[in-house]
């Protein structure tokens, strides 16, 4: 009897408790002011793109800023539209993810409702530090070209190949590859390389053309142009290439994992190679000074990355044929079946302007669901690179599922034709032009070792990281 006394005493002290920290909670919330509660949210989840020099179309830098904007940050946090964030966290979490509290949501509204009071100014938090001309901080290296690259305004899609030349002291590993576009309305996408070259050899890639418009010629004949092979004769005639170090879509931010997880050697003399830079249609002509930001890696590399993707020009095939009739809503799916054990670090769902939802999971054999990501509204601006927060274990035999949906019907306002016309994906590389499609998912992954689900790839500061 007196256990059980104990125990109801217990429970309704925690109970009492937590009503008391909900009670405080609320009137917290209630009474939010600038310097209480609302500055640590906006420069927590606003201020990263809202400020000089990236993608927030004005800065959230300061109250003053918040002020003049007090009425579109209640709406667009209310409706969740901002900070955007596509993926449905109901059905799986990522790290680093972008998503406001009920809590934080309500606190905004209340500050607005009553009137954007400023609160103690002596005990306002001090507007973050950041460092210009990058996301993440100050570069180890950071490679521009000689000249701006020319952009007709035309009307139409160009595609470019491009080359960032660069030549440091000694060889290294780097950890991760930014690239900062500085016409961001216009860059879709980034496709590249790292070419490596053996100082034994003899090459003069620092001379030559950085740029080469002639994207259907054959490539060789590219790269020879732009002074990209060897000069000696020898064999291999081309310098070594690391697939898919450079990386862009709109709202993309490259995965930087823990110390153990990913990297790549870094010669001394190389370039990197962009095979294909998009730039989407312009009425006017512009200049693009889009540069490259490397970070360096203090760590040896202990676990190579692989990067693969579904789906158009990928590894599985899409069902039925890629065809989306005009007037139609129509489902896609493609599938593959891992044939060893891997751990799943990254994915990126990608379509284009008519893109509707996008849903993929993986299936064990014993007939277990994993849930991967669910894009309930897809949203052709934002097209994150999303990192589990645990590496995620997928056995041999598992089969992963993705599922896009696209609207090629008058009723989508994003469609690129009035009326609507038939949409498909085109030829080589020119076949990703914004008022054609795609439906691919590409994901990061290593293969499994027992404990990989314990690794933590949340984002973590400058020198744990490293």
């Amino acid at each position: 009897m007196t256990s059980r006394i104990i125990a109801g005493i217990t429970l309704s002290a925690l109970a009492l408790l937590s009503c008391n920290t909900n009670t405080e909670k609320n009137k917290a919330t209630a009474n939010a002011s600038w310097s209480g509660e609302v500055a640590t949210i906006i420069y927590k989840n606003c201020t990263p793109c809202h400020r000089p020099g990236e993608s927030g179309p004005f800065n959230l830098m300061s109250y003053s800023d918040a002020l003049k904007k007090s009425k579109l940050i209640r709406f667009v946090t209310q409706t969740k539209y901002m900070p955007p964030w596509p993926a449905d966290n109901t059905y799986s979490h990522f790290a680093n993810e972008r998503v406001l509290t009920a809590n934080e949501i309500e606190c905004i509204k209340n500050w607005v409702d009553n009137g954007t009071p400023r609160g103690d100014s002596l005990t306002e938090p001090e507007a973050p530090v950041f460092y210009t001309g990058s996301y993440f901080g100050k570069p180890d290296l950071s490679i521009r070209l000689k000249e701006a690259v020319k952009i007709k305004g035309n009307g139409n899609d160009a595609f470019l190949i491009l080359k960032y030349p660069y030549q440091i002291e000694k060889d290294t590993v780097i950890d991760f590859v930014e690239f900062v576009p500085a016409q961001r309305k216009l860059v879709h996408h980034v496709n590249g390389h790292l070419v490596s070259y053996d100082e034994k050899r003899e090459f003069n890639y620092q001379s030559g053309s950085n740029t080469n418009t002639d994207t259907k010629a054959q490539l060789m004949m590219v790269y020879d142009s732009m002074h990209i092979p060897y000069t000696d004769k020898l064999q291999p005639h081309f310098p070594t290439l690391t697939p898919n170090t450079v990386y862009y879509l709109p709202g993309y931010i490259p995965p930087a994992y823990p110390k153990e997880v990913g990297g790549y050697r870094f010669k001394k003399n190389g370039l990197f190679l962009l095979n294909n830079i998009h730039y989407g249609p312009s009425n006017k002509d512009a200049l693009d000074s889009s540069y490259i930001n490397v970070f360096f890696r203090k760590s040896k590399i202990e676990r190579p990355v692989t990067e693969t993707q579904m789906g158009t020009f990928g590894i599985s095939k899409i069902e039925p044929d890629f065809v989306i009739p005009p007037n139609e809503v129509k489902t896609f799916h493609t599938q593959t079946t891992l044939p060893y054990n891997i751990s799943m670090l990254s994915v990126n769902p990608h379509m284009h302007l008519i893109g509707k939802s996008f849903w993929a999971f993986a299936i064990k054999q014993n007939g277990d669901t994993i849930p991967l990501i669910k894009i309930n509204k897809w949203d052709f601006r934002w097209q994150y690179y999303y990192t589990f927060l645990h590496p995620v274990k997928l056995e041999a035999g598992t089969t992963i599922h993705v599922y896009g949906t696209f609207d090629n019907t008058i009723k989508n306002p994003n469609n690129p034709f009035h009326p609507p016309q038939s949409i498909t994906h085109g030829n080589g590389v020119e076949s990703m032009k914004t008022t054609e499609e795609m439906f691919q998912f590409i994901f990061t992954y290593m293969p499994y070792r027992p404990g990989d689900e314990n690794i933590l790839l949340e984002r973590l500061d400058e020198n744990s990281r490293r």
